[in-house]
């Protein structure tokens, strides 16, 4: 388990995550000086876990900064100057379960509003806890996690006094405008709606697709990562082609929407697996190009294989291990065999529970750092007293060796 330490007086951005001599579990970027989390500024931390940028002086994070942080667990933001955050930002995180926001000056404006909503879902009980509202002057104090939503929107409307004339709100200034489709790409009308945005050198999806189209060709562009709600409007998608992009990830959310999706290609891009959950939404996709991806086959892979036996009428092709070594050429499918027949049931579950109780320096840390909010305490000692000794969940044919 390692853990990186950043505590300088200096650092103003995040550390590039090759800077480390192996990849981190534990981020510690506290007592900095970072003021904007760019989009993208966590790439290549995907095995980070718990992230500590307390007490920095950050009052802008950027809609994608969190993409990649699909395994974070714990965000600790407080003691900064935040004064709004959009629901947005958290959707990169889907594993998050400790999201620390207090002694940020927080605007209860209607553009919290959709953070406020995420705050006081119930399963999100340990989201935001003990932030609190520094303006309007009458919600100053007051939770977010009570504050209610449709007061604060009614509130931001300003009454005028027609006499003096209307008063305009202002536009805020955008920090990045993605591509508008309709003006980037080629459209064609007949025999049905379709649009060609190939070598447009795009670094993103366009906004503004139509949602009439039924075909997008966005090959041959720099699309990297595929983020949440990309494609949420275009619901009469059928087919879609994003090869020869480069793009190493997608995340969960990426094909939201797409119900009607028949054709996928993903072919040619340097993806290394899919991450669990992103097919969900294709209930009526038939063909699936892979081809030309370096495809790791360790667990990773598995949810790919899965997902391909639950939709048998899927025809898929390219599905081919790169890399380890061991595997090379060997199809994924024939891996995730292998796999399964070398490695027995109860050996596996044996593993697993092992792996829950792992132990996690990230408490002690906190309580380091003067962190006062009490969190559930794992359960794992009471259910392992309950579980029968592993040499009984073993099969008998196997032997059992025992470590000391």
């Amino acid at each position: 388990m390692s853990m990186s330490t950043v505590r300088t007086v200096s650092l103003t951005t995040v550390p590039a995550s090759h800077t480390w001599s192996r990849p981190p579990k534990h981020l510690l970027l506290a007592r900095n000086r970072i003021k904007v989390l760019r989009e993208g500024a966590f790439f290549g931390y995907d095995s980070v876990t718990s992230l500590d940028l307390q007490q920095n002086q950050i009052s802008f994070v950027e809609e994608g900064a969190f993409q990649g942080l699909t395994h974070l667990t714990t965000l600790l933001l407080q003691h900064n100057r935040l004064e709004t955050l959009s629901e947005e930002t958290l959707i990169p995180m889907p594993s998050l379960a400790y999201l620390r926001l207090y002694h940020n000056p927080w605007n209860c404006f209607c553009p919290l509003d959709s953070l406020i909503r995420t705050l006081q879902v119930p399963s999100n009980r340990n989201l935001g806890n003990h932030a609190r509202c520094a303006e309007p002057v009458k919600l100053k104090g007051i939770k977010l996690k009570q504050v209610n939503p449709e007061m604060i929107c009614l509130d931001s409307e300003t009454t005028v006094d027609p006499s003096e004339g209307p008063i305009y709100p202002e536009d805020p200034t955008p920090i990045r405008t993605k591509a508008d489709a309709t003006t980037t790409c080629h459209t064609y009308l007949y025999p049905e709606v379709r649009m060609d945005c190939s070598n447009r050198d795009l670094s993103e999806v366009p906004a503004g697709i139509p949602e009439d189209v039924v075909h997008i060709d966005l090959s041959n562009n720099s699309i990297n990562h595929l983020k949440a709600k990309d494609f949420l409007g275009t619901k009469s998608l059928k087919v879609l082609n994003i090869s020869n992009n480069n793009m190493q990830h997608a995340d969960t959310g990426s094909f939201s929407g797409l119900l009607h999706l028949q054709k996928l290609d993903l072919s040619n891009n340097s993806l290394h697996f899919i991450q669990y959950g992103v097919l969900e939404d294709l209930y009526f996709l038939s063909e699936l190009k892979l081809g030309g991806n370096p495809w790791v086959c360790d667990y990773s892979i598995h949810y790919m294989v899965y997902w391909l036996r639950l939709h048998p009428g899927v025809k898929h092709s390219g599905l081919i291990c790169r890399s380890p070594l061991e595997h090379t050429e060997e199809s994924v499918e024939e891996y995730v065999n292998s796999y399964n027949r070398e490695c027995p049931k109860g050996r596996r579950r044996g593993q697993a529970r092992q792996d829950q109780t792992d132990s996690d320096p990230w408490d002690t840390q906190k309580e380091a750092q003067g962190e006062s909010e009490e969190e559930p305490q794992p359960q794992q000692q009471q259910q392992q007293q309950q579980q029968p000794p592993r040499s009984l969940s073993l099969w008998k044919k196997y032997g059992i060796i025992r470590l000391s």
